[in-house]
């Protein structure tokens, strides 16, 4: 049976075909203004037997297509314990929001924290900061290991972050160093909501961010020991198209 999983967030859409669990096929997309336009061009020429939604999108995507859906924590969850069995802790940082989750040996949710109502420490706030100190987001990671200078960003509120950044680089700041400053706030956010979920240190890391290879080495820094898959950005959706195939 072909199972397919979709994953409508708010930057990208993540599409994972899977045959008996397998992965046989994986598509990304930009959300961008028209959700549902971008669905439908993700889903072209793609025949499933069940396909499961997920994301901020689903109920949307759900009104279009003939599918069920399932909350993104589910999905989450889902995904990671399938692709490592041992994980017991996960965080999830796209878009726009931070998701903490703590799962038991069966791979069940039993505590999490989610932070959707600012884009504070998220992939947004990030794209945001690269942005105001002149790096493109792909870069921004590379650019802040190589800081020479510890500076502490005081805020998280995007607008007020993105202030002090500005007032940071008219003092004569170099942007490294910021951009190290910026890191460090994102992760301190982060660890405090996996603390309160999980006594765990052994963290599966999935979402955009997870691409940062500065985010993960800060985490590793704060002795936590990170594991991140081939291609985080479809963990969500491989979970959906997992529980496709067992509902």
């Amino acid at each position: 049976m072909i199972c397919a999983g979709i994953d409508i967030g708010s930057r990208t859409i993540a599409l994972v075909l899977t045959r008996d669990k397998e992965i046989i096929d994986t598509r990304i997309t930009k959300t961008g203004f028209s959700p549902v336009s971008n669905a439908k061009k993700i889903m072209e020429g793609i025949k499933a037997d069940k396909i499961t939604a997920t994301g901020y999108g689903r109920t949307l995507f759900e009104h279009h297509f003939n599918s069920d859906t399932v909350t993104e924590i589910k999905a989450a969850a889902r995904g990671a314990y399938e692709m490592t069995p041992s994980a017991r802790a996960i965080l999830d940082i796209g878009g726009q929001d931070v998701k903490a989750l703590s799962i038991n040996e069966s791979g069940k949710v039993t505590k999490f924290e989610m932070n959707d109502r600012c884009a504070a420490g998220t992939g947004k706030f990030l794209e945001i900061m690269a942005d105001s100190l002149g790096f493109r987001l792909d870069e921004f990671g590379e650019n802040a290991v190589s800081f020479q200078k510890e500076i502490t960003i005081s805020n998280m509120c995007t607008v007020f972050a993105e202030s002090e950044v500005t007032s940071l680089l008219a003092r004569g700041e170099k942007p490294s160093d910021i951009a190290m400053g910026v890191h460090v706030s994102v992760v301190k956010r982060a660890v405090s909501m996996i603390k309160r979920v999980t006594p765990s240190n052994e963290i599966f890391f999935l979402g955009g961010v997870a691409k940062n290879k500065c985010i993960k080495l800060i985490l590793e820094k704060n002795g936590f020991k990170i594991s991140t898959p081939k291609d985080p950005q479809i963990v969500v959706a491989y979970g959906a198209a997992l529980i496709a195939g067992e509902n």
